[in-house]
């Protein structure tokens, strides 16, 4: 199977300047226009994580995204994504932004 085929889903934290910021809002707008689900929410530590899932290729595209752009405000120094694993099938029904 080339890269780019198939459903992956991988974990991810963002560090930086990214609360307060409406990181999550338009993190949550990146994804959706790249047909992803997954979620997005804080944490106590200052960061931002969650998941996403869908096609490889627009996954890599929102980690991209994740890595360098974020939201017009956010100051971005670091991005880490973990546990990432190909999927049968979706596990979410949309992108959603968790308290």
């Amino acid at each position: 199977m080339a890269d780019g085929d198939g459903l992956v889903s991988v974990d991810y934290e963002v560090y930086g300047t990214v609360q307060g910021v409406f990181f999550r809002k338009y993190t949550q707008g990146e994804a959706k226009k790249l047909g992803l689900v997954g979620w997005v929410q804080n944490t106590s530590r200052g960061t931002v994580q969650g998941q996403i899932q869908g096609p490889t290729a627009r996954v890599r595209e929102l980690q991209e995204w994740l890595r360098k752009i974020g939201s017009p405000q956010s100051r971005i120094s670091r991005a880490e994504f973990s546990n990432e694993k190909k999927i049968e099938a979706l596990e979410h029904k949309e992108f959603q932004i968790l308290k």
